[in-house]
């Protein structure tokens, strides 16, 4: 395992805990010997990111890590000006809003909305998954050439994450020109069984990134039509304000 990996596995511990922990059921949780813990232990405590919290020495980190990440995201190249997007396409669909972007041949969740009913799609920030399974995925690889994506197809092994997931070039191509010729792009259980989403790419920033709706099968399934049809305004509403920001700077 990786140093950063180590100190990631100790926050990650904490969050799985969520209360204190001494130092070897800290290392119990995140796998790791007690000395390797102790060390990496010493040092969070020291910079302030953990404290003692009783005679036991129980420990649980600082608000200093919640504060970092705050300012990060506040910052965020994407996110602030994308949130009231996402925020109100979470109330027209009142499902799930996902905002994610390519990283190699996957996609990582930069933003989780998640929907206001009880039956809901849960997922999270950071959350990474296969190009080929999901709605966001399938929104950008429709963003290559059809050459360039038959031969990103043919050089993946398309592995089933469920029992619907699409596993053979030639039905991931099909359907990716289906979503083309709709405007948006849809998996029904390819990714998370009894789950549907919904997605379109969207420029910003020179860049392209997906937005999704999610939910059940049964409350999406009825309505693919009219939620593709919210995400198309949003995507429309998105990339004009891009334009007019590059407009009013130039």
């Amino acid at each position: 395992m990786k140093p950063t990996d180590r100190a990631l596995s100790i926050f990650e511990a904490f969050g799985r805990a969520a209360r204190p922990l001494t130092l070897s059921e800290l290392a119990d949780a995140a796998g790791l010997p007690i000395s390797t813990s102790h060390g990496i232990v010493h040092t969070l405590v020291e910079r302030g990111y953990l404290y003692l919290t009783s005679k036991r020495k129980d420990l649980y980190p600082t608000r200093r890590l919640f504060d970092l990440a705050t300012r990060i995201n506040a910052n965020d190249p994407y996110l602030e000006r994308l949130n009231p997007y996402l925020e109100a396409l979470r109330e027209t669909t009142q499902e799930t809003v996902i905002i994610g972007k390519r990283q190699h041949d996957e996609i990582v969740y930069l933003a989780v909305h998640e929907g206001p009913q009880m039956i809901r799609y849960s997922s999270s920030a950071g959350s990474i998954k296969p190009l080929h399974s999901t709605s966001i995925g399938k929104a950008l690889l429709s963003k290559l050439p059809d050459d360039a994506l038959r031969a990103w197809a043919d050089m993946q092994s398309l592995s089933p994450i469920t029992s619907t997931t699409l596993t053979q070039t030639d039905a991931l191509i099909e359907d990716v020109a289906q979503g083309r010729k709709a405007g948006f792009f849809v998996t029904r259980g390819e990714s998370v069984s009894d789950v549907f989403a919904i997605a379109v790419p969207v420029s910003i920033n020179n860049d392209v990134l997906g937005i999704a709706v999610a939910g059940p099968a049964h409350r999406m399934d009825p309505n693919i039509n009219e939620i593709g049809r919210k995400l198309l305004v949003a995507k429309a509403s998105i990339e004009m304000g891009q334009h007019r920001k590059t407009d009013e700077v130039t």
